[in-house]
Parts: structure tokens; C-alpha cells; sequence
């Protein structure tokens, strides 16, 4: 059974005719270097670009004897070509052609899921202009604690967002490199020009000091990054999920119509797409640890890497891709509640007012932080208590001595909390706030 997260985009990369593809890419572009080397006559050379091919069929038969997928392949490969064929490979080892060819597979993916996170990113930005100036509860410890806007909640997502996209293009960068240096890297049979030329021809740049592989930081590095931008999207949908409980309803995923959310229950509405999105998260960071146990290898290398690249690479790519296109459509067809936020604001009477009552209380009445804590936390302690005000307690507390009434309603102003906010949005003249 195919698992519901392949994504075509990601699904083509990584069949077995792309892969092979990839390969003969590579032993196309090293008989080109040779060839203008002189090494491979010009006839010869011309029959190789004309007839190369492959059958994956083939090459899976050819494997069963053979145990050897790469030998398997160039006789696949040297078949369709004729007499000409035996100059496909020369000088080569397999993970010459294997590990320059990952590296393309690799930046494809990676040109796949940075396009999609990209248009994530725009979907999350615009989002915040639209909510830039909708005041809703801050929340630290899941409680509540100053006021803030919806915008500036999902401009902080934006902000992680381009900071997962800065990376993965770095990721993107590193994993570009290609190696044509033999067995143990020492160039033995093929000489570092033929390797630059390949790579040249085939966009990479040249791994300077590879041994019979490119060494495996590269790839650690790119599945830790893809492991930290599933985290980031994690994130977002924690908090959707958050707010999607009954007792919150400030924002909700979609939910179409003929949708049904419980066997037994038929008011429901769960925030499925974002639960899914958090277990998913788990799968990709549970990537980053056999990636991190494939840096060290014996000596020049050994092959038990191989396994484990066979699984994680095409799983981790399918897994973000997926995950960041259930993103798009949650934030897309988010409905917000304004409403509902500036309910929750008030449901606790003027707590999350408390922290200006503490500064004024020192600025205004003179007091010690130790005293005007005590007055602001005993009132508030009321407040939550006997479900009385705030603004009322403090306007009969008989130590509040300075300060009118008009002077304590204004440490209820929303406009307070919020009046640096534009200042935060122009940060990213980007989003044109």
C-alpha cells in the first residue's frame, strides 16, 4: 500500500527510472570528459550518447545474479550501447556515479520542498498583515498574560518560517557537490580533471577531499534542517490546535462540508490536519538520528549508510512536502474568530491588565516594587477568586492614594500593548506592512 503522505513531485525524484537516470547522467558525463581528454574516440564516444539506456527491468535481473546494483547497471546500460560500452565506467568506482548522483536527486527534492515552504511562507505573511491589528490574549504556561494581536502571533510563525528557508537553502548549497576520486579518494585511476569536468557538466561543484563516498555531515546536515523545519511546523499547528479547543475557539482548521469529525459524537470538529501534521513531525525528527550515526564510517567507508539513505531520504523529502502542503491549506482556510478573541481578552476581568497596574503603582504612587507588587497580585488574586473586576478592586483599594479614576481606567487601553506593533511589522518590508 502507498502511504497517504507520497507526493507525486517527491514520488517522481525518487523512482527507480529517476534514480537510474541520475546515474547514467553521471556516466554520460564521464565519458564526455574522457572523450575530451582523448581518451574515448570520437566514434565511440558519439555511440555511447546516441544508444545509452537502461531497463530497470533488466537491471533487476542482471542484480539478482550479480548482487551488485551499480555492476548491474553499467552491463544494463553497456547492453543497449554495443562494443562501445565498455568505456561506460572507466576509471570509475560505484559510488562515484552513486554519490554524484544522490547529490542531484538531493537538490532536486530539495528545489521541491523549498518552492513549496516558500509559498507557505507568503500564505503565513499574508496572514499576518490581515490580522496585524486584532488584539487577542497572550499566553505563557497556556495561561493568560498580556494582550497581543493575532497578526503579531503569526508574524512571529513568518519570521521562524524564513529562518527554516534561509537554512534549507544552505542545506540546499552544501549538498552539491559532487566526487569522482576512486576507491579512497586518491584519484588513482581518474584524475582530478576528468572529476571537475563531470561536475561541471552536471551543475555540482567538486568535493575536495572525498574518500570512496562524500562524507556524510553534508547529508546530516540537510535531514537536521528538514528535522527543525518540520518543528517549525509543528509549532503553527500546536497552536491552531490550541486554539481550536472548545473552551478557547479563537481559530479553527477547515472543516468542509459532508466532513465528519467522531463516529459517536456528530458535533465534533477536530483539528485532524494539525494533529497530523504534529505525528508527522515526529517521523522527520526521528530522520535526524540515523543520518547523525551515518557520519562515521569505517576508515574510507564502509556501506552501512546505504540502507539506512535508501529509507530516510525519500521518506523525509515526502514527509515535509507533505506536512508544509496540509500547512497551506490550514492557514489558507483558517476561520478566525475576532469576536471570540476579544471575548477571551475580557474573560478574566482585567488580568492580563495586572503588569501596567505593577509599573504605575511604582511610577505614580511612589511605592516600592515590593509594595505595589503585593497590592497589584492581592487585587488580582481577588479578581480571579470572587470574579469581581479588576479596574473595580483597584478603585477601592484605600492604598491606591494618587491616583483618579480616570487615571486607573487607563491602564485598561488595549492601544498600550499594542502600540509598537507596526514598528515589529515594519522589520520586514517584505510583507509591505
Amino acid at each position: 500500500m502507498i502511504p497517504r503522505y507520497e507526493t507525486a513531485e517527491i514520488k517522481k525524484i525518487w523512482t527507480d527510472q529517476n534514480r537510474f537516470q541520475r546515474w547514467l547522467d553521471v556516466e554520460l558525463a564521464a565519458c564526455r570528459a574522457w572523450n575530451e581528454e582523448g581518451e574515448i574516440p570520437d566514434a565511440d564516444f558519439k555511440n555511447i550518447v546516441d544508444k545509452a539506456g537502461f531497463s530497470v527491468e533488466r537491471i533487476k535481473e542482471i542484480e539478482e545474479i550479480t548482487q551488485h546494483d551499480v555492476i548491474a547497471f553499467v552491463s544494463s546500460v553497456a547492453e543497449t550501447i554495443g562494443e562501445s560500452g565498455r568505456y561506460v565506467h572507466f576509471g570509475l568506482t560505484s559510488s562515484d556515479v552513486i554519490d554524484t548522483a544522490s547529490s542531484l536527486q538531493l537538490g532536486e527534492s530539495m528545489d521541491v520542498v523549498i518552492k513549496e515552504l516558500e509559498e507557505l511562507h507568503k500564505i503565513v505573511g499574508a496572514a499576518a498583515i490581515k490580522y496585524k491589528k486584532t488584539p487577542c490574549a497572550g499566553r505563557t504556561h497556556g495561561i493568560h498574560a498580556e494582550p497581543t494581536t493575532f497578526g503579531l502571533k503569526l508574524l512571529n510563525h513568518y519570521s521562524e518560517i524564513g529562518r527554516d528557508l534561509a537554512r534549507l537553502r544552505q542545506s540546499r548549497d552544501e549538498i552539491r557537490f559532487g566526487k569522482i576520486s576512486g576507491a579512497v579518494g586518491t584519484y588513482a585511476n581518474c584524475p582530478p580533471k576528468i572529476e571537475a569536468r563531470v561536475c561541471e557538466l552536471l551543475g555540482l561543484k567538486v568535493d575536495p577531499v572525498s574518500t570512496q563516498i562524500i562524507q556524510r555531515d553534508r547529508h546530516a546536515r540537510l535531514a537536521t534542517d528538514l528535522a527543525i523545519a518540520g518543528g517549525t511546523l509543528e509549532r503553527l499547528a500546536l497552536e491552531v490546535r490550541h486554539l481550536q479547543r472548545t473552551e478557547v475557539l479563537e481559530a479553527l482548521e477547515p472543516f468542509k462540508k459532508g466532513q465528519k469529525g467522531s463516529s459517536a459524537m456528530p458535533h465534533k470538529k477536530n483539528p485532524i490536519l494539525c494533529e497530523r501534521v504534529c505525528g508527522m513531525s515526529r517521523l522527520l525528527r526521528g530522520v535526524a538520528v540515523p543520518a547523525l550515526e551515518d557520519i562515521a564510517l569505517w576508515h574510507e567507508r564502509d556501506i552501512s549508510h546505504s540502507s539506512v539513505e535508501r529509507v530516510i531520504w525519500p521518506d523525509m523529502f515526502h514527509l515535509f512536502h507533505y506536512m508544509t502542503k496540509k500547512m497551506e491549506k490550514i492557514i489558507s482556510g483558517l476561520a478566525v474568530d475576532e469576536k471570540k478573541m476579544m471575548e477571551n481578552i475580557n474573560i478574566t476581568k482585567g488580568l492580563l491588565f495586572s503588569g501596567r497596574v505593577l509599573i504605575t503603582l511604582v511610577e505614580k504612587e511612589g511605592c516600592s516594587r515590593e509594595e505595589a507588587y503585593a497590592i497589584a497580585q492581592e487585587n488580582a488574586m481577588r479578581c480571579w477568586n470572587e470574579k469581581v473586576p479588576l479596574l473595580d478592586l483597584l478603585e477601592s483599594d484605600k492604598r491606591i492614594k494618587k491616583m483618579t479614576k480616570k487615571e486607573l481606567e487607563s491602564l485598561f487601553d488595549l492601544e498600550y500593548y499594542l502600540k509598537h506593533v507596526d514598528e515589529i511589522f515594519a522589520r520586514f518590508p517584505e510583507l509591505g506592512a
